[in-house]
């Protein structure tokens, strides 16, 4: 497979080109490109060799003085290396401004076709962890290279712009492309290393509407390689179910405990039965669920059912008693009833107001006060007007 090279750094401003801990078989090795038979210098894991465990390679540009050169951004001109890069210069090389020292070889050769785009599709839609994603900056502040490396990556601190708050430290592996320099002015949410960013990261960062945003961008651009038009809204009603949990961080003067997992929509019911009666509110995180998941955690066992394992989820079901209020579009379906939506959704409405009217003039004959609700819960105002008389006098047949 043929290697693409791109541009690593270079030079910002002329001066001389002086190695920094990049020794010939114990960071640097010779390799030979077998298509044009030329060799280059190319960074190795110099933490392999017995006596390069406090290596830190880097170029640094040097002046006239032999000083190391200081840029406009006021810090030095020095750039670390990563594993694999290839050096374009060599020590002691007179540069001028804008040519290139190192580059990063990189796959040429990449399948763009639909299929080959359908691995990161399903990688977003289950919200999967890259296994080498990049780190984003959850502050804005000033770029800073740590001294010593830690646990064998290399340390970045990112110092807020407020000076009283504490750097952020960020460990990344040696051998990825860190795309900052020292002294570069980042902000909350900017990557720090090349790679895909952790969709979790994206939400606990930067929020629900920059998560939506960079989803769907990702998402389109596999299909619009292939001219395939899909429209935003399709795709922005999954985002919505795979975010339809949220986490319970604080939970007020409800019934809730920390770290629960409680259904959105729940949740903001409770918030307004408390805020009715003066009572603290429950706070709260959204969680971000792959469409597998999120399939399996919804509030309709028989949605879930009709899914993915379809014994454990009816087994469960009745192991606990579980009640289906058959209040969306999947449950309505399979079990033959309008679902509710469109004119599905005005006609419950209106059957919802005559059952209502229904049990009022009922109402002497038995509790109202918790039948009522039951009744509505249980989603029998989706009854045939007939089958809807029917449950009010078998009711009324068991209470006299």
């Amino acid at each position: 497979m043929g290697s693409l090279y791109i541009a690593y750094h270079h030079r910002e401003k002329t001066g001389t080109v002086s190695y920094q801990d990049l020794k010939d078989g114990v960071s640097i090795t010779e390799v030979m490109d077998e298509s044009t038979g030329i060799s280059s210098k190319v960074v190795k894991d110099w933490k392999l060799h017995s006596g390069g465990a406090n290596l830190r390679p880097r170029i640094v540009l040097l002046d006239d003085n032999g000083e190391i050169m200081i840029l406009a951004s006021g810090v030095e001109a020095c750039y670390f290396i990563p594993i694999g890069a290839v050096l374009n210069v060599q020590d002691g090389q007179k540069v001028q401004a804008g040519d290139i020292i190192t580059r990063m070889p990189r796959e040429s050769v990449k399948t763009r076709d639909i299929t080959g785009g359908l691995p990161r599709v399903i990688e977003l839609f289950e919200a999967r962890r890259p296994r080498e994603h990049a780190i984003v900056s959850e502050v804005d502040g000033y770029v800073a290279f740590s001294e010593k490396d830690r646990r064998g990556k290399r340390s970045i601190l990112v110092k807020p712009v407020d000076e009283q708050t504490s750097p952020v430290e960020y460990l990344v592996p040696r051998s990825k492309h860190v795309i900052v320099n020292e002294g570069d002015f980042v902000r909350k949410g900017d990557l720090l290393m090349d790679g895909d960013p952790d969709l979790h990261d994206i939400l606990r960062v930067l929020g629900l509407e920059a998560l939506a945003h960079y989803m769907i961008s990702e998402i389109q651009q596999v299909y619009r390689l292939q001219g395939v038009r899909i429209d935003n809204k399709h795709l922005e009603v999954i985002l919505k179910q795979m975010l339809q949990k949220v986490e319970i961080t604080d939970p007020g003067d409800t019934t809730y405990l920390v770290g629960e997992s409680i259904d959105r929509l729940e949740v903001d019911r409770e918030n307004d039965a408390m805020n009715n009666s003066g009572k603290r509110l429950a706070k709260y995180l959204p969680i971000l669920q792959g469409i597998t998941r999120a399939s399996l955690e919804t509030n309709s066992f028989i949605s879930a059912a009709s899914f993915q394992e379809t014994t454990k989820v009816l087994t469960e079901a009745a192991f606990c008693g579980k009640e289906d209020s058959l209040s969306g579009l999947k449950e309505n379906v399979i079990v033959g009833r309008l679902i509710p939506a469109g004119t599905g959704l005005i006609m419950s409405k209106i059957k919802a107001l005559s059952l209502r009217n229904d049990i009022n003039k009922y109402e002497k004959y038995f509790d109202i006060e918790t039948y009522d609700e039951k009744l509505l819960r249980s989603n029998n105002y989706y009854l045939h007007p007939s089958e809807k008389e029917n449950v009010v006098a078998s009711h009324y047949d068991q209470s006299s």
